[in-house]
């Protein structure tokens, strides 16, 4: 029985990768072909190759900024929300600060709200309250980096504090013996070995941030929209694009590609660290 588990570990790990990849290979499928292929007999092999589903939408401006909109929001949230969480988890994690226990469980529970439950609130500060002479916060990038934060910090710190509290107290001591500040503690030590906590926490609020759907259609309109709500406007009352929409769909993975690209070899170490404890 032990000789079959290997083989019965790799033929479940197979199957569910084939799971988990046959959506998005379909979707590529789809992306391949003319409207006329789409209502023909279905199939899963490409026969030809439509490309003008992709350059209808790589040469239209107006999907060009939805995709540079999503690029500098998800970006510029990941960013902010990981320099944040290192900050705030450095300092409940070495500091006797009263109640931080609390303070952590708070964090997360502003995660278990749903979104929807926000979406008025929100709509009404956006355009009402934020709003200095004849600007609004509302249909702006900044507007939506801000919120983001505030629903991925949570996640975030709780992401970061087994990274933080896994490095050893005695670092800092020796560091401020040899006459070291705390800034400079917390940069030139602890954020060196925090390194692939940080990068697990910036991978991870990018793609929240990339695939956020619903407070960027009820927050923006025409300045600030991102690729994923570029996606519903292939709905139309006269029928549905579906090749266009999935070769958009497929041109919207690939920034993130390249980001876990750039990021990868620090993913495992992440995850796994602080998992164990000497």
């Amino acid at each position: 029985m032990k000789r079959d588990r290997p083989a019965l570990s790799l033929a479940f790990w197979v199957f569910s990768s084939l799971i988990t990849l046959f959506p998005i290979y379909w979707m590529f499928v789809v992306s391949a072909k003319s409207r006329v292929e789409l209502f023909g007999a279905p199939s899963f092999i490409i026969k030809s190759f439509f490309s003008e589903n992709y350059w209808a939408t790589i040469t239209n401006t107006t999907y060009q900024g939805f995709m540079f909109n999503s690029i500098v929001i998800a970006t510029s949230n990941a960013l902010l929300v990981t320099t944040l969480a290192l900050f705030a988890t450095y300092a409940l994690s070495r500091y006797p600060l009263v109640g931080k226990e609390n303070v952590f469980f708070w964090t997360i529970t502003n995660r278990m709200a749903p979104p929807a439950a926000f979406l008025l609130p929100l709509f009404l500060l956006y355009t009402q309250v934020f709003v200095v002479g004849d600007w609004k916060m509302f249909d702006t990038r900044i507007g939506l980096i801000l919120l983001y934060c505030v629903f991925n910090l949570p996640f975030a710190i709780w992401t970061m504090r087994g990274v933080i509290d896994a490095i050893p107290h005695e670092l800092d001591e020796a560091a401020y013996v040899d006459g070291a500040k705390t800034w400079q503690v917390l940069f030139h030590v602890i954020t060196p070995l925090a390194r692939p906590g940080l990068a697990v926490t910036a991978i991870l609020t990018w793609v929240f941030a990339w695939n956020e759907y619903l407070f960027a259609a009820t927050l923006t309109s025409v300045h600030a929209r991102t690729i994923t709500t570029g996606l519903a406007e292939f709905v139309t009352v006269t029928g549905t694009n579906w090749g266009q929409m999935a070769a958009t769909a497929m041109l919207t993975l690939i920034p993130a590609v390249l980001f876990l690209a750039l990021v990868q070899k620090h993913i495992v170490a992440g995850l796994t660290f602080g998992a164990v404890k000497g």
